[in-house]
This record gives C-alpha cells, sequence and structure tokens, in this order.
C-alpha cells in the first residue's frame, strides 16, 4: 500500500508527463478495443445458433465460366436431402424484399423463404407454435412464421396468434409459429419467414443448375468433417451428372459444389480489410508503448540519483522493481480505464462509418466481457513496459548514479543506445503506419476514379416490389407508373430494371450467341442478365455505341430483342457485327426462344466499381423477366431526393399493391458501394496522424533530454570557443541520424505491408515509389520540426549560466 501511494505522489509531481502517458494510452488501447470490438462481433463470436461450428454452406461454382458463387438449385436441395451421410440435416433459404399489408398500405419488407428443415438445421424452434412441413411448399399452401419482432409491433403480442392471417403479396397467410425474441438469421433483417414452393418442373434435373437466389445450410452430424462432406457431395454430383447431356459443358466450365464453414463463408468478403485494421491499430498501440517507454527512460534517468540513494540506503533489487512495476501499471491501468471510455465513443464512431452495415455488423457492441479483456491489456502492457525501465534502473552503478546526477553530466551510452533505439523503432513504425493509410487512400482515389459506365448526377432511384399475383399484369402497371413519373415536373427520363448497378446482387446467366462453340479449354460463359422497361438507358445516361436502346414498346412485342453491352459484343464479336445476331440464355435450344441483338451500349460497373473489366450484360425487355422486384430509375432536373415523396405517392396511386422502399440517389449508392474502402482508408489516416504525432513527441523528448543533460558540457565547449552553429548542428545530427535509420526500416516494412495488403487494394502496387516518397517527405518534415527545437534551445545555451548552475 505504501508502494502504491508512494506512485500516486510520484504521478502527481509530474503532471504533465502523467497527462501525456495517460492520453497515450487512452488512444493507443481504446483505438484497439474499438476495432477489436468489430472483429470479435464479426470474424471471433460464434453464430448464435446451437453448435454453430457444424454448420456449413453449399454453393455451386463455376469458375471457367466466370461464375464463382452461383448459390444451389431447388433440384440439388430435393437430389441431395437424405442421401449425403455427412448431414445430419439439410435445408436451403431465399431472401427478397415482398409486401405486407393491406393494399393501399402496403410496405416492403425483406422476406426469407425457406425449406421445412430450416430451423432445425440452425437449431431453433419457434417459441410458439411449429416449424413448416413439407406438405406447406405445395403452391396452394399459405402459411407464415413471424419473428418475436414482427409479432409484438403487428399483432401487440396477441398470445393466440396462431392460426391469424397477414397478407404477404396480397394474399392471406395462416400464422403458424413465432420465433424466440432473440432469433436473428446471420445479417438478414427479415421479420417473416414463407416456404419456398416448388412444382415438379423446379425440381427436375433441367433445374438442377439453375441455383442464383437460393442458397444451401447443412448441419454435420457429429464426428462428421468437411472433408467427408466435400467427397460425399463430389461423388453424389458425379451420380447425378451421369445421365445430364449438359455434362460436358458443365465440366468444361469447371463445375463443383463447395461445402465452406457457414460462419467464415458469410464473412468472407470483408475478413482482410478487418484484419488489417487490427494490424494497424496493433502498430498504433506498439508505437504508443514505445513513445511510453521512452518518456519513462527519461523520467528515470532524472530519478536516477534517488534511484541510488534508495539502493545505497538497502534497499533490494526486488524492492526496485515493485516500485517501478506499481508506478507504471498503476500508469496504463487507469490509462486503460479512460481507454474504455474512448474505445465506446470509438465504436459509435465505427457505426457512423458504416460498421454496423457490414456483414452480422448488427451484432457490434461495447460488453462487460470487451472491457475485461481492454483492463486486462493495460496491466499486460504495464509489466512489458516496466521491465525496460526496471533494467535500466538495477543496471546503473550507484557510484556512477550519484556523481553524474550531482553534477548534471552526461549519461551512459547503453542508456543512450536503449533510448534511441527506441525512437528509431518509433519512427519506423509510425513510416510503415502512415505508408498503409497512404495505400488505402491511394486505392480509395483510384476506386472514385473509374467511370461506372453511366451519370449518377441527378438520379433517383427506388426498389419497388410487384407482387406475384399481379404478374400477369405487371408490364401494363409499370407502364401507368412510368406515363405518370414523366409527366412530373423536371423529369428527363425514367425507367426501371430488375437490378440497379452496385446493388450488391450481381447473379449471372449462361448467355451463348447462336452457332458459338467455344474455343478448346474454354466453356460457356456467364453474364449479368436484366430485364428493362421505359426508357431506362437514357435515365441512368448509359451511352448508344450502336443501334437502339429497347423500350416499353419491346414489352408488347412479338419479336424478342434484347440489348447487349460493348463487352459482350467485343467478346463474341470482335470484329463488330453484333446487331442482328440472336443469342440464347441459360440451356435453351428453341430458336423461336433466342434473342435478337438490335443494340450496344456501354459497359456498366454491376457489381462493384472495382470489379475487373469484360464481364459482359444482356438486357432483356421486361415482358421476359417475372421478377418481384424492379428499380425504378428517374432523372431529374432537380435535386433527387426532393423528389423521393411524390414518387412514393405515384407508386400507390399506380396500384394498391404495389411497395415501394430502398430510395436513393444514385450518387449515394456509389458512395455506400465504397464504404468497405472509404472506412478503412478513414480510419487508418486517423491511426497514423496519431501515430505521427507519438513519434513527434518522442523524438522532441529524447532530443530535449540530451541537451537537458549536457548543458554542462555544452557550456564548457562554447566557453572554450565552440559556435552556436557547431552546438546546433552536432544534435540536429543526431536527430537526422535517428530518422535515417527509422526511414530505412520503415521502407522495407512499408514494402512488406504493401505485399500483405494486396487483396485490399485496387490497381495499386506493393511498392509504389512516389507515394512512399511522400510518406518520407511527411516523416521528415515533423521529425525535423521536432529536432529543430531543442536544436535550438541547445545553440542558445549561455556558458554562463550553465557553468554557474554547476
Amino acid at each position: 500500500m505504501n508502494d502504491l501511494k508512494f506512485a500516486l505522489r510520484q504521478l502527481r509531481k509530474s503532471p504533465a508527463f502523467t497527462v501525456t502517458a495517460l492520453a497515450t494510452v487512452a488512444i493507443c488501447l481504446g483505438a484497439n478495443l474499438a476495432i477489436f470490438a468489430v472483429i470479435n462481433s464479426i470474424l471471433l463470436r460464434p453464430l448464435p445458433f446451437p453448435q454453430s461450428d457444424r454448420l456449413v454452406t453449399i454453393f455451386n461454382t463455376y469458375p471457367k465460366a466466370g461464375v464463382e458463387n452461383d448459390g444451389s438449385s431447388i433440384t440439388n436441395y430435393y437430389e441431395r436431402r437424405g442421401n449425403i451421410p455427412a448431414f445430419s440435416s439439410l435445408s436451403m433459404y431465399m431472401e427478397r424484399a415482398e409486401t405486407v399489408g393491406d393494399p393501399g398500405s402496403m410496405q416492403q419488407e425483406e422476406i426469407v423463404r425457406i425449406s421445412p428443415e430450416f430451423f432445425t438445421t440452425l437449431g431453433v424452434s419457434p417459441a410458439i407454435g411449429r416449424n413448416f412441413t413439407d406438405e406447406e411448399t405445395d403452391p396452394h399452401k399459405n402459411v407464415i412464421i413471424l419473428t418475436d419482432a414482427f409479432w409484438r409491433q403487428r399483432f401487440n403480442s396477441d398470445p393466440n396468434i396462431l392460426g391469424r392471417d397477414t397478407r404477404i403479396n396480397g394474399i392471406p397467410r395462416k400464422i403458424v409459429g413465432v420465433l424466440p425474441p432473440t432469433f436473428r438469421f446471420l445479417s438478414s433483417e427479415a421479420r417473416v419467414f414463407l416456404p419456398i414452393k416448388s412444382g415438379m418442373e423446379e425440381r427436375g434435373p433441367k433445374a438442377r443448375h439453375s441455383g442464383g437466389d437460393t442458397h444451401m445450410i447443412a448441419r454435420l452430424k457429429p464426428g462428421a468433417t468437411m472433408v467427408e462432406a466435400q467427397s460425399q457431395i463430389d461423388a453424389h454430383n458425379a451420380a447425378v451428372e451421369e445421365d445430364n447431356p449438359e455434362a460436358k459443358m458443365m465440366t468444361e466450365a469447371g463445375f463443383r459444389s463447395l461445402v465452406k464453414p457457414l460462419h467464415a463463408e458469410h464473412v468472407r468478403s470483408i475478413r482482410p480489410t478487418l484484419l488489417l485494421m487490427q494490424a494497424g491499430v496493433f502498430f498504433l498501440l506498439l508505437i504508443g508503448a514505445v513513445n511510453l517507454v521512452n518518456l519513462l527512460l527519461i523520467r528515470a534517468s532524472g530519478r536516477a540519483k534517488e534511484m541510488a540513494i534508495r539502493r545505497s540506503m538497502g534497499a533490494s533489487r526486488a524492492h526496485v522493481v515493485r516500485q517501478v512495476m506499481i508506478e507504471t501499471v498503476l500508469l496504463t491501468f487507469v490509462g486503460g480505464l479512460l481507454g474504455l471510455a474512448v474505445g465506446a465513443w470509438g465504436i459509435r464512431l465505427l457505426e457512423v462509418l458504416g460498421a454496423n452495415r457490414l456483414p452480422l455488423g448488427a451484432h457490434i457492441a461495447f460488453d462487460g466481457w470487451l472491457a475485461s479483456i481492454g483492463l486486462v491489456g493495460s496491466v499486460v502492457l504495464g509489466v512489458v513496459i516496466a521491465m525496460p525501465i526496471a533494467w535500466f534502473n538495477l543496471r546503473s552503478q550507484l557510484a556512477n548514479a550519484l556523481q553524474s546526477e550531482s553534477r548534471t553530466g552526461t549519461i551512459s551510452r547503453a542508456a543512450q543506445r536503449l533510448r534511441h533505439g527506441f525512437i528509431v523503432a518509433q519512427i519506423a513504425l509510425a513510416f510503415v503506419l502512415l505508408a498503409g493509410a497512404a495505400l488505402l487512400g491511394l486505392s480509395l482515389k483510384k476506386a472514385m476514379a473509374v467511370s461506372p459506365g453511366f451519370r449518377p448526377d441527378h438520379v433517383l432511384t427506388a426498389e419497388c416490389t410487384v407482387s406475384w399475383d399481379l404478374q400477369r399484369e405487371r408490364v401494363g402497371i409499370v407502364d401507368r407508373l412510368l406515363e405518370s413519373i414523366h409527366q412530373q415536373p423536371g423529369i428527363a427520363a425514367t425507367g426501371t430494371i430488375t437490378n440497379i448497378p452496385l446493388s450488391g446482387d450481381s447473379g449471372k446467366t449462361a448467355v451463348t450467341p447462336k452457332g458459338y462453340v467455344p474455343p478448346p479449354g474454354q466453356s460457356v460463359h456467364g453474364h449479368y442478365s436484366y430485364a428493362v422497361h421505359g426508357e431506362y438507358f437514357s435515365a441512368l445516361g448509359i451511352d448508344l455505341r450502336e443501334g437502339r436502346f429497347l423500350t416499353s414498346a419491346d414489352s408488347h412485342r412479338a419479336e424478342r430483342v434484347c440489348v447487349v453491352d460493348e463487352d459482350l459484343a467485343r467478346r463474341y464479336w470482335p470484329n463488330g457485327g453484333a446487331l442482328g445476331q440472336r443469342i440464347a440464355l441459360g440451356d435453351e435450344k428453341d430458336d423461336a426462344q433466342l434473342f435478337t441483338v438490335v443494340g450496344v451500349v456501354g459497359a456498366v460497373k454491376q457489381a462493384a466499381l472495382t470489379e475487373a473489366q469484360g464481364q459482359g450484360a444482356v438486357y432483356l425487355p421486361y415482358a421476359y423477366r417475372d421478377n418481384e422486384s424492379i428499380f425504378i430509375v428517374t432523372r431529374t432536373s432537380q435535386r433527387p431526393e426532393a423528389f423521393a415523396e411524390t414518387l412514393r405517392k405515384l407508386v400507390r396511386a399506380a396500384h394498391p399493391a404495389l411497395a415501394v422502399d430502398n430510395i436513393r440517389s444514385m450518387d449515394t449508392r456509389i458512395a455506400d458501394s465504397l464504404i468497405t474502402r472509404r472506412s478503412p482508408a478513414l480510419l487508418a489516416g486517423i491511426f497514423a496522424g496519431v501515430a505521427l504525432l507519438l513519434a513527434a513527441i518522442g523524438t522532441y523528448g529524447v532530443l530535449s533530454y540530451a541537451v537537458a543533460q549536457r548543458t554542462r558540457e555544452i557550456g564548457i565547449r562554447m566557453a572554450l570557443g565552440a559556435q552556436r552553429e557547431q552546438i546546433g548542428a552536432q544534435f540536429l545530427s543526431l536527430g537526422l541520424r535517428l530518422l535515417a535509420a527509422g526511414t530505412i526500416l520503415g521502407w522495407i516494412g512499408a514494402w512488406l505491408a504493401g505485399r500483405a495488403m494486396q487483396s485490399v487494394l485496387f490497381d495499386v502496387p506493393a511498392l509504389p515509389v512516389a507515394t512512399l516518397l511522400g510518406v518520407a517527405l511527411v516523416m521528415s518534415v515533423v521529425s525535423l520540426i521536432a529536432c529543430l527545437i531543442p536544436t535550438r534551445r541547445a545553440a542558445k545555451v549561455d556558458p554562463v549560466e550553465a557553468l554557474r548552475a554547476e
């Protein structure tokens, strides 16, 4: 207790040092806690299902056809169910937006359609009622399971809810179950679950490779492994494909069904970025720790006489170590408490930056477990930092310490080398962190400079749900809707498409021009395929290369026509001549079902601004696609958001069963698509700025102390004729040597970091020389400023005053 009180007194005696140290620990530890909270919630914490590590997902891939993940088909589900020994349960699901409510008050809701074993596979049972049955997958059965939130909001927690009806897509559905309050499926915001309905044709062999929107999950039996499951899936595929006339084409496409852990696959896209962010804040913590060690070494040098006297009076080595440990751990523990507040604030900042929109991002929270990690981490940090301080105190010779401190003379070379080594390490770490931030910023800049293939300014988009019971009259309804929109003042063009660019949904369809035979070793390729209506191309600002655009009239003609983009045209007709060519979608063989190309438009970035060139797209008239969801695209002369409420009213006026939501300008959609690049770049910039500040503080502290320790020597040299410029140059030379050593190590570290970051960078080499030269310039300027202040002080030492002080 006495040691603790003494440590508190010592810290109170040096308020500037204490505040600096506490701020360093709080910022560095808090930043690590905030990023770790995201990593813990998304990557580390198991999914909230029993034995979630046994849940897997199975999806079809056709890599040689350009389709990496095509989900699983309904046929796959019925063929595999009960036939894969490694699975105790197999199920499937599909997510889509559908309409909920009565006509006139329809709302768009995210809905998940599932197979009967879905909740059993997850290990979840309804809190009220039951699961779906096989009989309820019949198209004529209409049942529904609600989430707890939907039950409470729409039905006021009615305990007699079972058997009541609610309308989905205008059809009454009988409620058969309510899920537990804590249930949430992955990142889905769905509050309603319906059975996947299918007929015999959709379950047959011809539909085996028609995946896309449907996804399969399974639970491994106890003792079964993913390797066994993969082997059994491969064998099963080989068996069912034996009688498939398209088996050769599928083999050429590289077809395989992959078995992957459900959790890992769900967060696969964001994992590299999160790990990069954690590495960045860990570097920041290292820089903070090195900075703190330097400050404590300087402080220990100033207290060398005190320690020498205590040891000369009988204090044991253990007592000295204990005192150092208590003082340092107390400092880092209090800093850790402050770091908890910084971490909680950091999580709120991350939410503002869009972390809650990441996969499983809704689960991010600052809880007691995270706080305990932070406090334990602060204690460990204190112990680690205390070690070099204790070594310094124990290594000092008593006589030298007493003599040195009484005359304010020079310090030992070992202490100098230790402090200088820490400064070099600090500069190198800061250089790496600053270089990483620069690489992310350059990557973001290049991504933002990519042309999306359309003009996003003054464009408003909205997602509209056309329920299944309206599919026969959908073309007429959309015609009326577009006409009413076009009559509004300031509207230049309006149209619809079944999937807007950068929506996150980027499924592909096999496209085969008539008479096309893939070259040896290649296969039929998958391309984007959408249906458009009205003036979609003009509304979005897509350029026409040749021929004509599709219009609403094409949905009313018997002639089957389409438009392709320039990437697809270049792939199949490199010498031109796309107009008039006929193409088949999927496995269509009937000539009467082929589409004639009537136009070629500019290529559009569909999945992401950073996607590879040459993806290719086919646009069909709306009449040939019966999607429930369409996107309304409107070009206005006013601010797009100002037209949003008018658009809502026009949609409801077109038909009371329509629902509209997800209303955003196209500029906003582009910005949102870059969130996984913009947020890391911004955070890395903040971390780099803090690291730069800490490096400057460390350099300044060491050189200032060097000047203070050698004041007497400086006075003597100046009394003997040394010029002020010589004195200043000596200390400036020391700072430059430290900067040079740190920069050289930093260049090596930056090159290694650049190579490690390639998976998250866009069009940026591992060693962009111009960028790293800019980083070196920034580091040099900041370090020189930190060097010049103590250098100037050394040059202004008055020899008379320096010698009089002795």
